[in-house]
């Protein structure tokens, strides 16, 4: 086969960018097993250096102390005792408690005393209610995991008495974890990743138990079977009695929270896990800072079925982080740090070893959020960290699944001033639309005649935060009660929340049905979608559209599908808006028309795949075609088979192979016993393999390379930004290999910095000098490392994860999964690239004017209204 020119300049910028990377392929794909216990501290295998690590300007890092692994494990919990004292915890062992050492000065070894309490593997404490309160997850099973208050007997240090308050179900790394006072100073917020199976919860639960799988299409679990067996509504947050008697169920729908924190104002906010399995496909979700409200769902269910932002039926994050291994949350109040930094929370990530402060502004009912990279090493497995409210400082601790662990401590050396925050007067706290909020949330988890006639004029709210607290406070009441309100109300933007909520609380939930449930009620079913039919969705904002298309695929999954003479009126309703012009409204309507069979769906969804800029909308669609089975023609059959072949070539992480397989083998099973005889040639297909880049270049074969420089392209923005093509733009932004490494909007992958806001950063030249001189200015958030071995072999990339002795390196951007393995007792030395893993010469296959409109859909944050497009 002849290689195109493009495929063959793309493969070799590949091969400069990253060096010796291509000469370190992994020998399996298979993560090393966590190790039986910590190695000796010699070599490598020592806490990082302070030479390594990072810090926002006018700070200073101390390493204070390197903990001995034989004899006191790996950190991965810090607090401050009620006498200032900070105490930490071994993830397999017991505690440990010292007083911070003096400015400038190490943690004197004999100062750490190792406390005799009858505790181990705790994922999370805080002092409270006069006691400490530690959340155990027991990888090893020799006591229970659950809630624990560890108090003294005599009244002294001892810390003697242990009580199991609850005990808990919990497994692996996703078990329970943190223990966070309430801002009311009248309970704590018990913190679980979806591994731990659901405890008993009292009536008064903010969260009304309506919860549902809801997958509308048949369930695709994760293919190397991860959490296949674990249902919704996955991680959760607890609201629990100082005396560990009634627990509140008070947020679900996370994956892996590890930490919590409360800001000033009362709020509460987690830093969520992704499923790096999950690279690149459309149900991806990258770790996330959520603003963790009274019943919230924030969508995670296994495998494919991870819902988007986008579905009413879950809350957004309110900032997308990127991939990473969530740890340690605090915010900044009591540092001796600029009024900026005592404001921040601090968020923690494990395996990529940054720190970030993540700055909050009120927007609405809840919050806009940026980040900021604080603190950064290479490797730095961060596990918690604390404010020491004595002196002011921050102190941090690596460490986890038995690697070297380190505490360190960070102070402010510049000249701003460090003057404590001014407490927030009532009125101010008090004030605005989080009010309104917070009053709408004082009806969850509790039956009042008032909840239904005070919620009922916010369910149309502008704000979604404000949509979501009062139809929870209306899902909380017997349904019977405004069943009839919610059928005949007249308001569109009411009647779509309003019927979501009917259909939550009447349905009865396929998947967890009983012999002895109660069939769904057919008659409210026909009411439902009778109701919804008579909307004008097309008419509709864009949000009510995606709920009332989000609400009538709930009532099919929960009453049981329809009759077909509905089946055909919904088919009439939804087809002719399909496709629509948004991603978002087009994944609505492609599996809702899947499930209904339309007959024109095969034609429209697979002109969709083919016209689709990124490998995720076009799994996306092949997702929802592959149980369709009306509509099909031989040349759009054909269309079908040939995309598998193509997306054989598709990147992704560990389980991207098995879910392309799972879509294939669904829609093999469509096919009459005729097809499966006519295209048995093309089915027997074995794909041809290809490169990443020779893959996404296929569109440029045939042209001949122009070397542009940054003067004329940067001269042809002078004049050349008006009538540009948004939809062109969007498609060079993927032939351009953009969407590989970076993500935009809710695409594409995590590997270099999100473009979404690039608009706001820079101009168009900039943004030309960025793509076309890449190492000029590295992101420091995506600066890869060099690795050099005592032999002298380098390996270059990012150091993703650590596993005892091992440092995994993600050798190559477009493939995330592929890892090396490099023991850190054989490595001289870790330091920073000084060139960009994104190659030079991107644009060169691409025209003036393919340029120019791929300039103006990053800038315009794509926004198809932006001005810079035509009309």
């Amino acid at each position: 086969m002849r290689t195109s020119p493009f495929a063959t300049l793309f493969t070799s910028l590949i091969a400069v960018s990253l060096l010796h990377a291509a000469d370190v392929t992994p020998k399996s794909k298979d993560k090393p097993k966590r190790p039986a216990a910590v190695g000796p501290a010699i070599g490598e295998n020592k806490a990082t250096p302070i030479s390594r690590i990072k810090v926002a300007k006018d700070f200073k890092v101390e390493l204070l102390y390197s903990v001995p692994g034989e004899t006191q494990g790996s950190w991965v919990n810090l607090c401050a005792d009620d006498k200032g004292r900070i105490l930490a915890s071994d993830q397999y062992g017991g505690l440990y408690r010292f007083t911070p050492p003096a400015p400038g000065q190490p943690l004197d070894p004999k100062n750490v005393e190792a406390l005799a309490t009858d505790i181990r593997a705790v994922n999370g404490m805080v002092f409270a209610f006069g006691a400490l309160y530690v959340g155990v997850n027991d990888y090893e099973n020799k006591i229970p995991s659950g809630l624990y208050r560890i108090s003294s007997s005599k009244g002294d240090d001892t810390l003697d008495k242990v009580e199991l308050l609850r005990a808990m179900d919990a497994k692996g790394d996703h078990g329970v974890h943190a223990v966070v006072p309430t801002p009311d100073g009248k309970a704590l917020y018990l913190i679980c990743g979806n591994g731990t199976k659901a405890t008993e919860t009292v009536a008064t639960s903010q969260v009304p138990a309506v919860w549902g799988e809801d997958h509308l299409l048949p369930r695709m679990p994760d293919g190397r079977g991860f959490m296949r067996d674990v249902m919704g509504p996955g991680g959760k947050v607890y609201r629990v009695s100082p005396d560990g008697k009634n627990f509140e169920l008070f947020a679900t729908g996370f994956r892996n929270i590890f930490d919590a924190a409360v800001n000033r104002d009362g709020e509460l906010f987690t830093y969520d896990a992704d499923m790096e399995y999950d690279f690149n496909t459309s149900w991806y979700r990258p770790t996330r800072i959520c603003h963790v409200v009274s019943g919230a769902e924030f969508g995670w269910r296994n495998g494919a079925g991870k819902r988007p932002e986008f579905y009413a039926d879950n809350l957004p994050p309110i900032l997308n982080i990127g991939p990473g291994s969530p740890t340690g949350m605090t915010f900044g109040y009591g540092a001796k740090f600029p009024a900026k930094y005592q404001e921040a929370l601090y968020g923690l990530d494990w395996s990529w070893g940054k720190l970030y402060a993540i700055h909050l502004t009120p927007d609405g009912a809840t919050y806009k959020a940026t980040k900021e990279e604080f603190l950064s090493g290479m490797p730095l497995p961060l596990t918690d960290a604390i404010i020491n409210q004595k002196d002011g400082a921050m102190y941090f601790t690596i460490g986890g699944r038995r690697v070297q662990s380190g505490l360190y401590r960070v102070t402010y050396t510049g000249k701003e001033s460090t003057a404590p925050l001014p407490p927030i007067s009532k009125a101010t706290k008090g004030a605005g639309i989080s009010e309104l909020r917070h009053a709408l949330e004082n009806f969850h988890g509790k039956q009042n005649p008032e909840a239904v006639k005070t919620a009922w004029p916010y369910l149309g709210h502008m704000d979604r935060f404000i949509r979501w607290a009062a139809r929870t406070a209306i899902e909380h009441q017997p349904f019977a009660s405004w069943e009839d309100k919610a059928l005949k109300e007249t308001d569109p933007a009411k009647q779509v929340e309003a019927l979501m909520a009917l259909a939550r609380c009447a349905g009865v939930c396929p998947q967890h049905r009983t012999a002895t449930t109660k069939p769904a009620d057919t008659s409210l079913r026909a009411e439902m979608l009778g109701a919804l039919l008579k909307l004008d969705i097309a008419s509709l904002p864009h949000e009510q559209q995606l709920t009332a298309i989000r609400t009538i695929e709930i009532v099919l999954n929960r009453f049981d599908g329809c009759d077909d003479a509905t089946r055909q009126q919904l088919i009439a309703k939804l087809d002719p808006l399909f496709p629509a012009k948004s991603f978002d409204a087009n994944w609505l309507l492609c599996e809702t028309l899947a499930y209904l069979q339309s007959p024109t769906l095969a034609a429209k969804g697979m002109k969709l795949i083919a016209d689709a800029a990124t490998q995720e909308e076009q799994i996306e669609y092949a997702r929802s075609l592959r149980v369709l089975k009306a509509g099909w023609t031989n040349e759009i059959r054909t269309a079908q088979l040939e995309w598998f072949l193509k997306a054989a070539n598709f990147r992704g992480g560990a389980s991207f192979d098995k879910f392309i397989e799972f879509i294939r083998t669904d829609a093999l099973a469509t096919f009459s016993d005729a097809e499966k005889t006519q295209f048995a040639e093309l089915i027997a297909k074995a794909p041809e393999r290809k490169s990443a880049i020779e893959a996404l270049g296929a569109m440029f074969a045939g042209r001949t390379p122009t070397n542009w420089t940054l003067e004329e392209l940067s001269a042809a923005t002078k004049t050349g930004m008006k009538n540009r093509s948004f939809d062109n733009g969007r498609k060079m932004f993927g032939a351009a290999a953009c969407f590989t490494c970076h993500r935009f909007g809710n695409e594409g992958g995590m590997t270099g910095p999100d473009l979404t806001q690039a608009g706001g950063r820079y101009s168009a030249h900039d943004l030309l000098d960025n793509i076309i001189n890449p190492s000029k200015v590295i992101n420091e958030q995506f600066v890869p490392s060099v690795v050099t071995k005592n032999d002298g072999e380098q390996i270059i990339g990012t150091i993703v994860n650590l596993n005892g002795d091992n440092v995994m390196i993600c050798t190559d951007p477009s493939q995330p999964n592929q890892q090396t393995a490099v023991d850190r007792k054989l490595v001289k030395s870790i330091e920073p690239s000084k060139i960009s893993p994104m190659p030079p010469m991107l644009l060169n296959m691409l025209t003036k004017e393919e340029i120019m409109d791929l300039v103006a859909y990053v800038l315009s944050g794509g926004d198809r209204t932006n001005g810079m497009f035509k009309r």
